[in-house]
């Protein structure tokens, strides 16, 4: 089955002014929306995100899988940290796209970069979204751990679940747990074993494995599922 058409579930490409990418509508009425977008060196078209939109799509959540405006505007290459503003802006209107298309709560989660992007968004507007999942946040470069991107985290009012490999060389989940004691918002940290910055893990499932592990601290972070729903 193909992660970008999941059984029951509809998805269609979006190509607004302001928003390029893919939305996935679950079979029935949507319980909540996804805005899910990439890291610096990818695209909406990652591996990993076409699962997380596939396996959240089947709990009944609306995903729209979206490009940063750093990747629409060239296909290759990383961003330009002084346009990271524009990144943010593209994430404020994927957030009202969502919205717009799932009435219900909203949670808004990126890898890497994009996870970063939308910390830092979520920071300077608490009311952006109901819930933040930010897969391998890069606490700092590989091998500077001195260097920390922390600034903006003790004004992160947004409950947050962080999903990280143990094996990541943007830190470790050591290092991770004790950056989160500075976040006010209630939070939970998804170690994915032998996991590197891209989370595949030692599993053979790969992404499909970091995906339920995402889903599942979702769940207990912002509620149950639909499955426990009566």
């Amino acid at each position: 089955m193909d992660d970008a058409n999941p059984m029951g579930a509809d998805t269609e490409p979006i190509t607004t002014a302001d928003v390029h990418g893919f939305v996935h509508r679950p079979a029935g009425p949507a319980i909540a929306g996804l805005a899910l977008t990439h890291g610096a060196g990818g695209n909406c078209e990652a591996p990993l995100l076409r699962k997380v939109a596939s396996t959240f799509c089947a709990a009944g959540v609306l995903v729209v899988r979206f490009d940063l405006p750093f990747r629409v505007r060239r296909a290759s290459g990383p961003p330009q940290p002084s346009r990271a503003g524009e990144d943010r802006a593209g994430i404020v209107a994927a957030a009202a796209l969502t919205r717009r298309w799932a009435p219900g709560p909203l949670l808004l989660a990126g890898h890497s970069y994009g996870g970063r992007q939308i910390s830092m968004a979520a920071a300077e507007d608490p009311a952006l979204a109901d819930g933040l999942m930010l897969l391998s946040y890069p606490l700092h470069p590989p091998g500077k751990p001195d260097r920390l991107r922390t600034e903006h985290l003790p004004d992160l009012r947004t409950p947050t679940v962080f999903v990280h490999g143990t094996r990541d060389p943007f830190g470790t989940p050591e290092e991770l747990g004790r950056a989160l004691a500075a976040v006010p918002a209630p939070n939970r940290l998804v170690t994915i074993d032998g996991a590197g910055h891209d989370l595949r893990g030692r599993s053979v499932t790969g992404a499909a494995a970091t995906a339920e592990a995402a889903l599942a601290g979702a769940i207990g972070l912002f509620g149950p599922g639909p499955a426990e729903r009566s």
